[in-house]
């Protein structure tokens, strides 16, 4: 016996219960898409909770109640996600804009030279939020909250002429409820390896960490109330037995816009994230692996490292900077970088060789002419 089923007049005869449990089973992008199927998609994908939750299982770190409050100051949920899913894009890295820096005038210090005093002087330290997490398989397995930048008290402060570094694992442990160690294990999904040896030979545990591992570091300036995530989501490269044979470094990060901070015009922000084999299988336990650095850095186009206040000013700038969904265009950004900074650093050695190879002629000249002038 077949069974009818009653006929739906139209979407308008749907309760607005029915609509909103429709929406909350999609994802982000899914649901700014569907708010602009109807006028009753568009109403209720504006509610907060819906965002909230969109938030939260993105980004766990913001089931914080502290967070939460945060976000609420900065204008909501759903305007974090709008800032913070979308990944910082720079589309203005060329090779040509390398070979014209600016020169430093002798008259003018370097704060004069990079503008406006008064600019800098409203740019606190303590106003930039790190909000962090970290998945491996899909599975998050670390979720940090820094409030403020570490060491930088004080206008004339070492932290605004040294070298900009936060350590996130050193820091952000002292205000987290969750202080404890962040280790991976087999049941976490890592592969068995019987020794570092045999790692070193076949780079099984090294793919794995390449392909599993995602971070998202999202800075917020409660000042301005705007966000951004810095990271690039999946590593961009990194380092395996290095420093020594049980340590593996993968490195995230994204190339943000200097244009009135700096003469090169764009710097590369460095998210640093360093791991360490604890056990192998030839140990007689399941390999084991700990998580031992967390780190954000900024560096120049000559890979020297940005001191403290020119990167407040390139944090600040590069949270209203363009952003795209679309991966590999990000990914293509960061390449491209990476192209540029390689040639440019060619380019250096090569002119470098060339003044040695003038000054060893030059000594041979004069080591001549010294001889003809005694003979």
């Amino acid at each position: 016996m077949a069974m009818s089923l009653a006929p739906i007049g139209s979407l308008a005869s749907l309760s607005s219960d029915v609509y909103y449990d429709i929406l909350r089973r999609l994802d982000g992008p899914t649901l700014a898409s569907a708010s602009c199927a109807c006028a009753s998609f568009f109403s209720i994908s504006k509610e907060e909770k819906l965002w909230e939750n969109m938030c939260s299982s993105m980004w766990p770190s913001t089931n914080r109640q502290d967070v939460k409050s945060l976000i609420s100051s900065i204008g909501g949920f759903r305007k974090f996600y709008a800032d913070c899913f979308p990944l910082i894009v720079n589309k203005e890295v060329s090779e040509n804009k390398w070979n014209n820096y600016p020169e430093y005038s002798e008259e003018w210090t370097e704060a004069e030279y990079y503008g406006d005093m008064d600019e800098f002087e409203s740019i606190l330290p303590s106003d930039f939020i790190s909000i962090v997490d970290i998945r491996y398989k899909e599975k998050t397995i670390c979720s940090k909250v820094l409030w403020g930048i570490p060491n930088a008290n004080g206008y004339d402060g070492w932290f605004y002429n040294c070298p900009f570094r936060i350590d996130l694992l050193t820091y952000a442990a002292r205000d987290d409820e969750n202080d404890g160690e962040v280790t991976l294990s087999v049941s976490d999904g890592l592969p068995q390896i019987a020794s570092i040896e045999r790692e070193r030979k076949d780079g099984k545990l090294w793919l794995e960490l390449c392909n599993g591992f995602q971070l998202s570091w999202i800075v917020v300036n409660s000042r301005i109330k705007q966000a951004a995530n810095l990271a690039s989501w999946s590593p961009l490269g990194g380092q395996r037995h290095w420093p020594t044979d049980k340590d593996f470094v993968l490195r995230f990060g994204s190339v943000l816009p200097a244009k009135d901070v700096l003469p090169c015009q764009v710097v590369e922000c460095i998210l640093s994230m360093k791991l360490r084999v604890t056990h192998t299988e030839g140990d007689g336990v399941q390999t084991t692996l700990k998580l031992t650095e967390l780190s954000m850095q900024l560096e120049d186009m000559e890979g020297a490292h940005v001191n403290g206040r020119n990167s407040l000013l390139i944090l600040k700038e590069a949270l209203s900077c363009h952003r795209s969904k679309n991966y590999s265009e990000v990914l293509e950004s960061c390449h491209l970088y990476s192209k540029v900074q390689s040639e440019l650093k060619e380019e250096k050695m090569r002119n470098e060789s060339r003044f040695e190879r003038l000054c060893i002629l030059g000594g041979i000249g004069a080591f001549m002419m010294f001889w003809y002038c005694i003979l």
